[in-house]
C-alpha cells in the first residue's frame, strides 16, 4: 500500500475498518457484521447495520395458500442471524484480519486504491444456510455490494432475497428508472419502462396491511432526504443516495416500515408513526399470485427455491440528475 492522498484513506481500528475520502467516510464493524456508518455529503445514511433480508410481508394470497405455514422459518431468519467469518483485502491482496493487536502494525497514514471486506452469515433455519455480503470500496467512494446466498437442500421456498438498508429519518421521496407503478414478478406486464419520481413513501391502503410497494426491473433508484438526526445542523440540505444495477436490473421497495411492522398491524391505523426509511434492494422476489380467490399457490415460475444459490450485485453512490 502506497501512501498517496489520491487514494482511499484506510483506518485500521481495534474492531472496525474505516475508509474515507473526499466527501465520504465509511465504518465497517467486525462485531456487528457489516457497514456501521455510511456518511456521504455531510449526511449519515444508516440507522442500523444493513444486511441480508429473506422476508417480504405476507399477502392475503400467501395466507390463503398456506405459504406462511411452509416457509415461516424465513421470518425468524430475517430477524436474527449469526455473524461468522470476516475477510479483508486491500488492493486485491488478502491481509490478516486487522483487529487488535494486529492493527498496531499500521500507521494513521495508510492509503489504498481499493478495499474489499466480506462478511459471512449463517441463518437460523433448519437446516442452516450461509450468505456472503462483499463490500468493495473503490477510489471516489463508490461501493460495490455483492450478495451470495448458498442454497441448502431441505430448505423451503423463500419469500425474497435481498439487502435491507434502514435510514435514520423518513425520506422526502425517490426517483428511479424501471417499470411504472407497483410491480411483482407475476404482476408486471402493465408496467411501462421509464423514469419516475415518487413524492413521500406511500403505503398501499389495503384493509389489512401487507406486502406492497415493489418495483421490478430497476436500473437505478435515488432516495432523497432532507431531515437528519443531528440537531447541531441548522441548515437542512436535500441529498440523495443512489443505488445502481451492475450486471442486471434489481427490484426494490422504499417504505416507512419493515416487513415485520407491516405483519404486526391488522388495520392501517395500527401502523406506527413513520420514523425511518426502509429500502430493500432485492435480487429475488416471490410473486403475489391471486389466481383463484386468493387460495391458489403462486405459479412455479414465480417462486424462489430455497435449495438453489442466488447471487446478485449493485452499487451505492451519490445521487444526481440524469
Amino acid at each position: 500500500m502506497g501512501n498517496t492522498a489520491d487514494g482511499l484513506h484506510v483506518i485500521y481500528g481495534d474492531a472496525t475498518l474505516g475508509v474515507k475520502g473526499d466527501g465520504f467516510r465509511y465504518v465497517f464493524s467486525y462485531a456487528r457484521g457489516g457497514l456501521e456508518s455510511l456518511h456521504r455529503d455531510g449526511k449519515e445514511w444508516l440507522y442500523r447495520t444493513p444486511g441480508p433480508t429473506f422476508w417480504r410481508a405476507l399477502t392475503d394470497n400467501d395466507r390463503g395458500s398456506g405459504f406462511h405455514l411452509r416457509s415461516g422459518m424465513w421470518l425468524s431468519a430475517d430477524m436474527f442471524m449469526k455473524n461468522g467469518s470476516v475477510r479483508v483485502s486491500v488492493d486485491g491482496e488478502r491481509i490478516p484480519l486487522p483487529i487488535a493487536p494486529v492493527n498496531n502494525r499500521y500507521s494513521q497514514e495508510e492509503y489504498a486504491r481499493e478495499v474489499e471486506i466480506t462478511f459471512t452469515y449463517t441463518t437460523i433455519t433448519v437446516p442452516a444456510a450461509q450468505v456472503e455480503v462483499c463490500y468493495r470500496v473503490e477510489a471516489g467512494g463508490e461501493i460495490r455490494v455483492k450478495l451470495h446466498y448458498f442454497g441448502k437442500k431441505g430448505l423451503p421456498e423463500l419469500p425474497a432475497f435481498g439487502f435491507r438498508i434502514i435510514m435514520p429519518t423518513v425520506a422526502d421521496g425517490f426517483r428511479y428508472e424501471g417499470l411504472s407503478g407497483e410491480t411483482y414478478p407475476d404482476r408486471k406486464e402493465g408496467g411501462i419502462p421509464g423514469v419516475y419520481e415518487q413524492e413521500g413513501l406511500p403505503v398501499t391502503p389495503y384493509l389489512v396491511p401487507q406486502e406492497c410497494g415493489m418495483h421490478m426491473d430497476t436500473k437505478w433508484v435515488e432516495i432523497y432526504r432532507t431531515t437528519e438526526l443531528d440537531n447541531r445542523i441548522r441548515e437542512k440540505k436535500r441529498t440523495a443516495l443512489r443505488i445502481c444495477m451492475e450486471d442486471r436490473p434489481f427490484a426494490f421497495s422504499c417504505l416507512p416500515y419493515t416487513a415485520q411492522e407491516l405483519e404486526n398491524a391488522t388495520h392501517q391505523e395500527e401502523l406506527p408513526l413513520p420514523r425511518r426509511t426502509v429500502l430493500c434492494v432485492m435480487g429475488a422476489v416471490r410473486g403475489v399470485g391471486g389466481i383463484n380467490s386468493w387460495g391458489e399457490d403462486v405459479e412455479p415460475a414465480y417462486r424462489i427455491d430455497g435449495e438453489r444459490e442466488i447471487e446478485y450485485s449493485f452499487r451505492i453512490g451519490t445521487g444526481g440528475k440524469q
